[in-house]
């Protein structure tokens, strides 16, 4: 009976957000849509409060690492889940409506940074049983120099969750016509509560769940879509006439003009980006085994780029249907592509399921960033610093603290968000340039040291900052080559990634001299 309580109080509180709704708004909500999505919200959240109940989660290795316990097939699902998200699907299908292939880039990059991941770095972190991805960094540059690293990795998580929250609120808001504001707000408090409740295990069974409902609801949405505007053949050859040289994945000067290098500044921005981050390494250290940590992040690569098919071919749809020929309107802007056309160019049942994968997608990315975030802040921040005698106890207790620090602060983040790819893209930038070189350092080069790490950082984050950024607001403020339309076109973010690698390994070697002499 327990174990229902909370499931059953969510959907009274459900419940009552429909009855307002219906008496107090002029929503046009889709009911059956949203009675449909309050019994797919119970089942995740019951699925994430049963789970807590399995393990231990009073324990620090308990909440983080689900006592590096999870066995391979689970842990497949939960790595899978955490990328493809939100933002995956969401941004996929955008990029494919607004650019062309050439520029859907991220299920690609994200697979292979999985691939390198797991076959450069996957082993060496689980056998030294780190507890995050700041554990090396903290245990060769120092406790300081880690707090200081742990803010681009803090902001690269928040900037992926919101990204994600916002693509569901767009969802909601075409699919249900339902206010982006609650649906974030509403997505965002579920997935908060079982996290914080059951740790990295509750974040794993849901996981399976959860991608499960998405591949479901993808592929019963494609053929409904491809059929309503002539079938997969009409598509490619109208997506073809309307794309031209962009109509491919494979990068060419006819095709990209003067943004050629900067198409390759964010191949590899992906690549190694997707790399240095907490919620891919918690994975990797909650595996049984080093070869289990390998395997998982291999074969989850492959599932990323299964994943993105039924995207693509969405966003496809969404830019050669004749929406006016069907007596609709177009998509409002790229970003509502893969919503509109689930709702539009399916029936209303296909449509909801639809939105059910999407939410799996979204809850699947954003339970897993917060965590993420807050092992971080909790283990390689607040117990090396200010409280270095804390108990394992104590410190869950401050973990699941964080959890709801952090998501507030990203649901904040979501709302006031426009472009899901934009700031999806963002998130490995700052990653990229300013934690992969520190990682690679920290893991494989014996002889670096805090004095070269501070300068690598210094280096590339003026480099990269320099090159400002439109989504923040930063202006430009180096004068680098190739800028067009306030845009730098020359890959100054793989320049600051390099340098900073470089400083690191320079000044720490010159310094080493130095202290030796």
């Amino acid at each position: 009976m327990k174990k229902f309580l909370p499931t059953g109080i969510l959907l009274a509180v459900l419940s009552i957000a429909g009855l307002y709704l219906r008496f107090f708004t002029d929503s046009q909500v889709e009911w059956g849509g949203y009675f449909a999505m309050m019994v797919f919200y119970a089942l995740i959240f019951y699925a994430g409060t049963y789970a807590a109940g399995l393990r231990d989660n009073d324990t620090t290795e308990g909440v983080m690492l689900a006592g590096r316990s999870v066995p391979i097939g689970i842990a497949v699902f939960t790595m899978s889940a955490t990328w493809i998200g939100g933002g995956f699907i969401n941004g996929t299908a955008e990029a494919t409506a607004a650019s062309g292939l050439i520029w859907v880039q991220a299920p690609w990059g994200y697979a292979l940074s999985l691939m390198v991941g797991g076959l450069f770095f996957a082993r060496v972190m689980r056998r030294n049983e780190y507890k995050t991805m700041l554990d090396p960094l903290e245990a060769r540059f120092g406790k300081k120099m880690a707090a200081l690293l742990f803010l681009p990795a803090l902001s690269g998580e928040i900037f992926w969750t919101a990204a994600i929250l916002t693509a569901l609120g767009t969802t909601f808001g075409t699919v249900l016509g339902l206010a982006t504001t609650p649906a974030i707000i509403l997505s965002a408090i579920i997935a908060i509560s079982y996290t914080a409740l059951g740790g990295l295990w509750a974040v794993a069974v849901t996981d399976v769940l959860q991608l499960i409902l998405l591949f479901v609801g993808l592929i019963l949405v494609v053929p409904f879509a491809l059929n309503t505007v002539g079938g997969l053949d009409n598509v490619l050859v109208a997506y073809e006439a309307k794309m031209g040289s962009s109509a491919t994945f494979f990068p060419s000067r006819e095709a990209l003009g003067s943004y050629y290098w900067n198409w390759w500044d964010y191949a590899l921005l992906l690549v190694f980006g997707g790399i240095p981050w907490q919620v891919y390494f918690q994975r990797v250290l909650s595996a049984k085994d080093e070869g289990t940590a390998v395997k998982l992040s291999i074969i989850a690569g492959f599932v990323c780029l299964l994943a993105a098919i039924p995207a693509v071919l969405i966003g496809m749809v969404g830019a050669v249907a004749d929406w006016s020929a069907l007596g609709l309107n177009p998509p409002p802007d790229a970003a509502s592509t893969l919503p509109h056309v689930v709702r539009y160019l399916t029936n209303p049942w296909i449509a909801t399921i639809g939105l059910g994968a999407i939410a799996a997608a979204v809850m699947s990315s954003v339970d897993s960033s917060i965590l993420s975030a807050s092992s971080m802040a909790s283990w390689n921040v607040v117990r090396p610093i200010f409280k270095p005698n804390i108990t394992s106890e104590k410190l869950s207790k401050v973990i699941k603290q964080c959890i709801w620090i952090i998501g507030v602060a990203a649901t904040i983040l979501a709302l006031n968000i426009q472009s899901v790819y934009e700031l999806w893209f963002l998130c490995s930038d700052f990653v990229y340039c300013l934690l992969f070189p520190q990682l690679v350092c920290a893991l494989f080069d014996k002889k670096a040291n805090t004095y070269g790490s501070f300068a690598g950082f210094v280096v590339a984050a003026f480099l990269r900052f320099g090159g400002g950024d439109a989504t923040l607001g930063i202006p430009i403020f180096l004068d680098y080559p190739m800028i067009e339309d306030g845009v730098v076109l020359f890959p100054f973010r793989t320049l600051a990634m390099v340098c900073g690698l470089v400083s690191i390994i320079v000044v720490s070697r010159v310094t080493n001299l130095v202290k030796g002499a």
